[in-house]
Order: C-alpha cells, then structure tokens, then sequence
C-alpha cells in the first residue's frame, strides 16, 4: 500500500509540473512562429528549379546554402511546407508544397542509389499524400519503397547505408544508425499495396540493429560494418561523432525516434521497450537545459558546440513514445521532456528570429568534417515543428 501511495504522489506531482509547464508553452506561438520564417524563405528562393531546396545557413551567414533533390536533404523543406498546410490549412503552403515536392520525383526511379530515400520521399511526398490523398504521390512513394528495398541484404540483415562508402572506407556492408528513420517509408509501403516483403525487411533491419549496433549502456554506434558473406558484425564505428566510443547526439535521437516509429508500425513490445532503453541514456546524460552538446563525450564540453537538431527529433520522439508507455508516470515524464527541450528551442537563444530565416540556430552537421557547425539545419527546422504539432494535438 505504502508504494502505490508513494507512486500516486509522484504521479501527482508530474502531472502538476506537466501541466505548469504546458501552461507556459504554448505550441501555437511557436508554429505561428515558423509560418512566419518559411514565408522568409519562400520570398527569397530562387528561381532555378535545380538547386532550391534550402538546406543550411552557417552561422556567419544570413541566407540559405541550396540544393536540389538528389541532396539527402531535400525532402525536408516540401515537408515543413506539408506541415504548414496541415497547421494552418492555408491553401498558400499547399501549392508551394506540391510544387517542391514533385522536384523531387526523379527519386522514384533511382534504383537503390542511398539509404536515405526514406529521408527524401516520405517527408515531401508521405506528407503530401496523407493530406491530399494524391494518387501520384503515392505512386512515387511505392516505388521507392522498391528501390530502398534493393539495398537490403538478407545475410547481414539490414540495409546497405552508404554503397559510396563500401570501396572508399573498405566497409564491406554498411549500416548507420539514421537509417532507422527510413524503415518507416517500408512499413507504409507495405500497408498501401506494396506487400509484405517490405514489411519482413523493415522489421528483420530494426531487429538485428537493435542486436548489434548498441553498447551495454545502449548508446548507439553511429556506423556498424557488416561481413557480407557470414553476415556477422565486425565493427562499430563513427563517422560523424567525436569517437567510435563516444555517444553521437543526433545519432541516439535517430534511435530513440526510430524504435518508437517501429513499435507504432508493429505493435511489438521488444521495440517499445528498446526505445525506452535509448531515450533514458540520452536523457540521463543531457545538460541542464535540455539541448545536447553535439557529442555527450566531447573532452571540450562546456565549450563544444550545441546540437538543436538532436533535441528536436527527440523532442518530437518523446512526444509519441509518451502516448504508447502504459506506465503513467513514466508517459508524463517522456512528455515533460520533450515540453521542456522546445521550451528551450523557442527561447530567443536558439530560434532564429531576425538573425536568418530558419527556424532554430546551433545545429550541427558533420563536426569532424567542419561542416555545418553551429548552423541553421533544415531537418533541426522540420523535426522541431513536427514536434509543435504533435505537442499541440496532444490529449491530456
């Protein structure tokens, strides 16, 4: 009795703090927000139908880097347009969404090219058809389906990441923990008319990266490689982190997003309980802010640059992964969380404002590359109004 008194106080004093915080925030504010910022960025886009798509703005300069659609990038500006359309059902954001969007469908009919298809076609083209139900949408969605599917590997059991990397870093079978985001272009595929092998290869790509690509402490590698020919693991690596031990921030968000996508599309509690497991490492190991340093095992934190893009995506991750944990004080705690870290985001520190017109600031891309460091990123934008619309549209 004793416990399930001490648990009821918890429980009450969650949901107080829960709904204080939610009092404070209000997810309108900052969606209004970014439909001002994208109007910016509408108004300025060039007219050169090749490379359009914004994709970054360092952080000495005020105008967008540009790229067209074979960028790993490039669906995520057609998706904060989709997005937009679904906020404000403001027929403006439609057009211009379809019209970023079919940039984009040469994509259909590159066979197996990168694992990032799921990236590219699900947010510009999966958002375009679950809002208008446009039968070409969903054509070019199916068929890249196919082409991700080329990529699977049935002796391994995942998804080749990157076939560029096989010759150029000696990795026989690739695989990185982002391309957990991609599975879910195979589990609606599977479900529209594109049949069960999607879905056999979609759950077999999470399950064996949930055997291999992890630490005792289930932190992520960013890169594991495969043997191809006995399929075994050879080694964990990094790419983009600080070292093939350390925790990569984007990439534990890549996981913690990936495992609740997954449980959503099977319902197997393997995978609910894995997401949980990956969230609680991240958010034992967060600043007190609730914004990641790009890497949690960089030597030069406090000092090393912030990643606003890992806090979105968990951000939005938490926000679905609390609707599914049966577990009320656990559920409220996912959701605190995530209320937190866009409380945060939507303070003058981190969104953009005046400075540029991105959404958010103090993003980073490929730190070891000197790439997009503390930067405008578009996926740190179109992950932190996912999460606005998934925080606004949530039940209490």
């Amino acid at each position: 009795m004793r416990n399930l008194t001490i648990k009821a106080s918890v429980l009450s004093i969650l949901l107080l703090t829960l709904q204080t915080g939610y009092a404070q925030f209000k997810s309108a504010a900052a969606i209004k927000y970014c439909a001002t910022q994208a109007e910016k960025t509408l108004a300025a886009a060039p007219a050169d139908t090749l490379n359009n798509l914004p994709r970054s703005i360092n952080h000495d300069k005020t105008s967008w880097h540009y790229v067209n659609y074979n960028d790993w990038c490039s669906g995520f500006w057609p998706g904060i347009l989709w997005e937009l359309y679904a906020a404000t059902h403001d027929e403006k954001w439609k057009i211009a969404a379809d019209k970023y969007t079919k940039e984009l469908a040469p994509l259909a009919v590159h066979s197996g090219f990168d694992h990032d298809l799921g990236f590219m076609v699900f947010n510009s083209f999966g958002n375009g058809y679950r809002l208008t139900k446009d039968p070409a949408y969903k054509a070019v969605i199916l068929k890249s389906a196919d082409s991700l599917a080329t990529l699977f590997n049935p002796k391994v059991g995942t998804i080749l990441s990157w076939p560029s990397q096989v010759k150029k870093m000696g990795w026989p079978h690739n695989t990185i923990i982002d391309n957990m985001i991609n599975l879910e272009l195979l589990f609606w595929a599977s479900k529209n008319g594109g049949g069960q092998r999607l879905y056999d290869i979609a759950v077999r790509h999470a399950e064996t990266t949930m055997q291999n690509h992890f630490r005792p402490d289930y932190s992520a590698y960013h890169v594991v490689v495969y043997d191809t020919v006995t399929g075994k693991k050879i080694k964990g690596v990094t790419h983009q982190g600080y070292a093939d031990n350390s925790m990569w921030a984007r990439g534990q968000s890549w996981a913690i997003y990936g495992f609740t996508m997954c449980y959503r599309e099977t319902k197997k509690p393997e995978f609910l309980d894995f997401a949980q497991k990956v969230a609680d490492v991240y958010l034992k190991r967060l600043p007190a802010d609730h914004i990641p340093y790009w890497d949690f095992d960089d030597p030069a934190i406090p000092n090393a640059p912030r990643d606003a893009s890992a806090a979105a995506v968990t951000a939005s991750a938490l926000l679905e992964l609390s609707g599914f944990v049966t577990d009320k004080v656990k559920a409220e705690y996912y959701r605190q969380q995530a209320i937190e870290m866009l409380t945060v985001l939507s303070s003058p520190q981190y969104q953009s404002g005046e400075v540029n017109s991105a959404f958010l600031l103090h993003s980073t891309g490929h730190h070891p590359a000197g790439s997009e460091i503390d930067a405008s990123i578009i996926y740190a934008d179109y992950y932190y109004l996912e999460a606005l619309l998934r925080l606004k549209n949530l039940k209490y």
